[in-house]
């Protein structure tokens, strides 16, 4: 029963009505009155909500709608000086998924800027679904591998993707690939597809690390106490019927790291940490940002820790050692908390997920910074004490790749696993608090190519109040280009635009990947420089072809300059050339990179350098040479990690001609110690998956190099992708090349 209410509440989201405010009317002073006039002179949020309101109904900027659709204001939230203002939208009274937006104001009730998570609706969005709702319902289901519950779907327009569409919105819960999920699946209302889905249940692992004796608010008196926060509304822990823990006196736990109550004294502990730190370093009022909390629960039966939209869930050790209670884990999934109660909430996909995923880490180091506790110093590691398999920290801020997790932003982000996708956010948080060389026992960290040569650290405190700003101009449809330009924005506004802080922001996107956008804001600096990228960044040919890449230039800092273009490690045989050889910074070039027929085949990594008066800069481009002129055979050689419990995704290109030969020739090698772990399926051009490999079995084998005959019915030409995933715990390993005849 409790399931059921928690998925009717979450499903109650009806959005109806004209621009207006979320609170009763009734409540307000008469319009005009000498009462009204007072109130909105005294009170800075109501100005901040009259400008707002003034902005959206007159579509300033990205707030233009088409005809049939509405705003309806849900929340005023301040922070920084600063107000700002979250919108719902509408069209015709069905809600708008996608159709969020935010105003930010200051006291004065100016209007500083707007975002918005999509455009003006293009006009003849239909509004008559051609499926049942109980058809959306019954596809909504197969996401799921158990079905425990379901809610009535409700009929919305799915803002997200490159067409909106009229959809059923179903929440159904359960298991999928062996974990809790709370998935909002959206089937299309025309043709009963599932056109996007995301999973309320925001997963994590940390440890059972103990901090001692300390002191937690907690209630009660006599000899009737709880562990329910008396201070910190909403904030309690207990078992997993959601109950608090109670005793008859205000001492709790015994230290031991299979006693559940003493997994509770470290997560209040914690969660109370990270409240303190919100209202002292980023004056952000409670983890919902309106003085409010959530409920903590502890004695998860599993290796892992979750925020399902409504508490926070806490297992134990792999060993059943010790409980997943550390600062930094409980601090991450209380982070998921913030990051579903800024505006936007969560967004669907890998990107959107990767960022949510980063945010739950930096509040975590941001947690551990500010407790300061000499049991667990702080270090910019996640999870360092769980070792939950004998790997130690699950993930490194300063250095994602050490857990096999990408530093810099590419092309292959978005479908990235989750956690993994959150690399170029950690990177670009650590290189914001701490620089590329921070000294002090402090571990450097690597600068992406095409970025500058060092980065200088502003301090983990303000690092946290831009990312803090940055996520208060969140929308529904955030992507890494996003929160590059909210932080600026962010940092011009609490720091100036000539602000160091304001140039160090800047400078740590460039160095983890983010390239530079052109409606981001700029910071003024009395020195020159410049950043280089490639898009795409790598290419496969078969000897005697050639492929090309845009090479793009933004000026960094000070004043454009000329910025002089090469490329060095070609293959033999091989040429490159750039169309311009010049540019100046801001401008692109096209880069060609010729094969002959006596180019040998292999992986390359060809470096473009840049060269202007304040230095150079460096991209990298991975170049395949794949097969013989006119070869069908086409191999990827780049070695990628497989993680427990993740996907990874090798692309080959392939220039063969005509329908591919079914069925295609895969050869596969991979080192791994557990290949029945192992899920493998292939993707052709236009889409469509086939299964190579299923997981499963009573033993390991090893891997080494297999060969598969896989029916296909696709074109030959295209990007095929071979997914592998690990679908169990233990064994890890790497894909270390794979081919494909055609």
């Amino acid at each position: 029963m409790r399931r059921t209410a928690l998925l009717a509440a979450a499903a109650a989201l009806a959005v109806t009505g004209v621009v207006a405010p979320a609170t009763a009317a009734a409540a307000k002073p008469p319009p005009g009155s000498e009462a009204a006039v007072r109130s909105l002179a005294d009170d800075p949020a109501q100005r901040a909500a009259a400008a707002a309101d003034q902005a959206v109904a007159s579509g300033l900027d990205d707030l233009r709608v088409s005809p049939g659709e509405t705003y309806r204001r849900t929340a005023v939230t301040p922070g920084g000086g600063m107000y700002y203002v979250t919108y719902e939208r509408a069209y015709k009274g069905l809600p708008i998924v996608g159709g969020d937006a935010v105003v930010v104001t200051d006291a004065g009730g100016r209007v500083r800027d707007t975002e918005a998570a999509s455009g003006a609706l293009l006009l003849g969005v239909p509004t008559s679904p051609a499926v049942s709702a109980e058809t959306a319902t019954e596809t909504a289901k197969t996401v799921l591998s158990r079905v425990d519950d379901t809610a009535a779907p409700r009929l919305v327009v799915l803002a997200w993707g490159a067409k909106p569409r009229l959809a059923w919105e179903a929440l159904v819960s359960g298991v999928a690939d062996g974990r809790p999920s709370i998935q909002h699946v959206f089937v299309d209302a025309a043709t009963g597809e599932i056109a996007d889905s995301y999973d309320q249940v925001k997963a994590g692992t940390g440890n059972g690390y103990y901090y001692g004796t300390v002191t937690i608010n907690t209630s009660g008196s006599g000899s009737s106490y709880s562990m329910t926060d008396s201070t910190r509304s909403g904030l309690r822990c207990g078992g997993q019927n959601g109950s608090a823990y109670t005793g008859s006196d205000d001492s709790w736990g015994n230290g031991g790291g299979t006693n559940l109550e003493t997994a509770c004294v470290d997560a209040l502990y914690s969660v109370q940490r990270e409240w303190d730190m919100l209202r002292d370093w980023l004056g952000r009022n409670g983890i919902n940002g309106s003085g409010g909390g959530f409920p903590t629960r502890v004695g998860l039966a599993d290796v892992n820790a979750y925020w399902n939209g409504s508490y926070t869930n806490f297992g134990h050790s792999q060993d059943n050692a010790r409980q997943a209670t550390p600062i930094d884990v409980v601090a991450h999934e209380f982070g998921h908390a913030i990051f579903q109660t800024t505006p936007g909430a969560a967004g669907s996909g890998n990107e959107n997920g990767g960022i949510n995923e980063g945010t739950g880490d930096i509040f975590g180091a941001l947690t551990e910074a500010y407790a300061n506790n000499p049991n667990d110093p702080p270090d910019y590691q996640v999870g360092e004490e769980v070792d939950l398999v004998g790997d130690g920290p699950i993930r490194y801020m300063y250095n994602p790749s050490l857990a096999g997790d990408p530093n810099c932003y590419s092309s292959s982000i978005p479908s990235t696993e989750v956690h993994s996708a959150a690399g170029p956010l950690n990177h670009w948080f650590y290189l914001l608090a701490e620089g590329s060389s921070p000294g002090g026992g402090k571990p450097s960290s690597p600068i992406c190519s095409g970025g500058p040569s060092s980065v200088s650290g502003i301090g983990i405190q303000k690092a946290g109040k831009i990312y803090l700003g940055a996520l208060q101009r969140k929308t529904s449809t955030w992507k890494y280009v996003n929160v590059r330009t909210a932080s600026l924005a962010a940092a011009v506004e609490l720091y100036g635009a000539s602000s160091p802080e304001c140039a160090a922001t800047k400078a740590a996107w460039s160095a983890a990947g983010v390239p530079a956008q052109s409606n981001e804001a700029s910071c003024s600096s009395s020195g020159n420089d410049f950043s280089l990228s490639l898009s795409p960044t790598s290419g496969t040919v078969t000897p005697g072809q050639s492929v090309t890449s845009t090479v793009a230039t933004s000026t960094s800092s000070g004043s454009a300059q000329t910025v002089s273009l090469s490329a060095s490690g070609l293959p033999s045989g091989a040429t490159a050339s750039f169309s311009p050889s010049s540019v100046s910074s801001g401008g692109s070039s096209t880069l060609t990179i010729a094969t002959s027929a006596s180019t040998p085949s292999g992986t390359y990594t060809v470096t473009v350098t840049g060269s202007g008066s304040s230095g150079s800069h460096t991209a990298s481009y991975t170049l395949t040479v794949s097969g013989t002129s006119g070869g069908r055979t086409f191999t990827n050689g780049t070695n990628y990690t497989i993680n427990d419990l993740t996907t990874i995704n090798s692309p080959i290109t392939s220039t063969a001609t005509g329908t591919a030969v079914s069925p295609v020739q895969l050869s596969i090698t991979i080192s791994h110690t557990c290949a029945e772990d192992l899920r493998i399926r292939l993707r052709g051009p236009s889409g469509t998956y086939y299964t190579v490999k299923s997981s499963g079995g009573s033993s390991c084998t090893s891997f080494g190099t297999r060969t598969y005959s896989v029916p296909v019915t696709q074109t030959a030409a295209g990007t095929w992708t071979l997914e592998v995933r690990d679908q169990y715990y233990l064994d890890t390993g790497y894909l270390d090349s794979w081919s494909i005849t055609l």
